[in-house]
């Protein structure tokens, strides 16, 4: 199974912001309101997801996760480190 991680905005702009800031780089994908990333080690998407939280206040941005096939779950400030430990549980490789 792979793993993926979803960001979403209705803001155009946002995406790009968060993302360029993330990846140290422009990413040029001003006009998108979805993003996602795929990683057959789910523990790769851990620091974006920490990223995430950690600048939940300056980015209008919604994030979801998805571990196994069509079950997705909402990241958010409150939830974030029980996701973290989780992967880090559910895959020690």
């Amino acid at each position: 199974m792979i793993a993926s991680v979803h960001l979403y905005s209705n803001k155009k702009g946002e995406l790009n912001k968060f993302l360029s800031s993330f990846y140290n780089t422009n990413l040029e994908i001003e006009n998108h309101l979805k993003w996602e990333k795929e990683s057959a080690n789910p523990i790769e998407l851990a620091e974006i997801i920490g990223t995430f939280v950690d600048n939940s206040d300056d980015y209008i941005l919604t994030m979801w996760l998805c571990l196994d096939q069509d079950v997705f779950i909402n990241v958010t400030p409150e939830n974030a480190d029980a996701i973290i430990r989780y992967l880090y549980e559910r895959f020690p490789y």
